[in-house]
């Protein structure tokens, strides 16, 4: 059990050597007695330019580390893991690198939190290696559903995919990025602009995205793993959280998922963008603890 208050991002920084990767998460470690005796919390981020771990959950990780060992994980391409080339799609991947990372760590179950890019590992996760994964809590997975009212592709992903088009990235891009991605961009820490704005421009993180965006259909042209046609298969226990004014991917998608999937629940955020665990970082955590420690 860990006793070190530290949870910085240098304390819990850690590195994975799998196969033909090395992943880098940060690791709380079971802090209390409760902690230990519950399966660990695995929490993947959005796949917007600059993402990672820590940017998406940092302000999340005291809160659930009184009562999981939480893991923060970058997913390959992003972060300080490696940018690798995906041929067979990349939640089929990165699916594959978790259950590798989890396995090497002798994690046998565990729950996930997945936001956007990361909701759509957590439903490949579910669908390829279902005895790994306990519950999911899921923010605006992308994959997951079909827009039935909102337009396709949305007015977030519309500025996602033009990040790095022509004439090339910007503060400003940035800036729009941010703004479409909450609510209220005010309740984003400055220094969020700056991080991620340094991290999407670095020359292996803009390889990656422009294959990444040209996979998922930056042309319009769709995305290459259809998760939403296997969702109904999906057994486990699952929290579906959405902010109401999302505009990357909206609301109506909630429904699709609802409908489909067999032990799903709904919880809608008002004021609230694609960000939840940001914009209501206290009622997200609060409500995820209830759902993942309740019977």
């Amino acid at each position: 059990m860990t006793t070190t208050d530290d949870l910085s991002a240098s304390a819990t920084s850690r590195f994975a050597e799998l196969e033909g990767i090395r992943i880098h998460y940060h690791d709380t470690g079971a802090r209390t007695a409760a902690a230990a005796e519950r399966p660990p919390l695995v929490l993947l981020h959005g796949g917007g330019p600059g993402a990672s771990g820590w940017s998406n959950f940092s302000q999340n990780v005291p809160g659930l580390a009184e009562h999981f060992r939480v893991l923060v994980v970058d997913q390959p391409g992003y972060g300080r893991s490696d940018k690798p080339v995906v041929k067979d799609g990349v939640w089929t991947y990165n699916a594959w690198a978790l259950d590798e990372l989890l396995g090497s760590l002798g994690i046998e179950r565990a729950h996930l939190i997945g936001n956007s890019l990361g909701g759509g590992t957590a439903l490949k996760m579910a669908l390829d290696f279902p005895d790994r994964v306990d519950r999911l809590v899921l923010m605006g997975p992308a994959g997951g559903a079909l827009n039935i009212l909102s337009p396709d592709p949305s007015e977030g992903l519309k500025v996602l995919f033009s990040f790095y088009a022509s004439p090339g990235p910007s503060i400003e891009k940035m800036q729009r990025l941010i703004d479409v991605m909450t609510f209220e961009s005010r309740s984003v820490p400055p220094d969020v602009l700056e991080d991620r704005f340094a991290a999407a421009t670095a020359p292996d993180a803009v390889d990656y995205a422009t294959r990444l965006f040209q996979a998922f259909g930056a042309d319009g042209a769709g995305l290459p793993e259809e998760l939403w046609r296997d969702v109904d298969k999906i057994q486990h226990k699952t929290l579906l959280t959405w902010g109401r004014d999302d505009r990357v991917l909206p609301l109506d998608g909630a429904f699709f998922l609802l409908k489909r999937m067999p032990d799903a629940r709904l919880h809608v955020f008002p004021r609230c963008g694609h960000w939840a665990q940001l914009e209501h970082c206290d009622e997200f955590n609060a409500l995820t603890v209830t759902f993942l420690t309740g019977s």
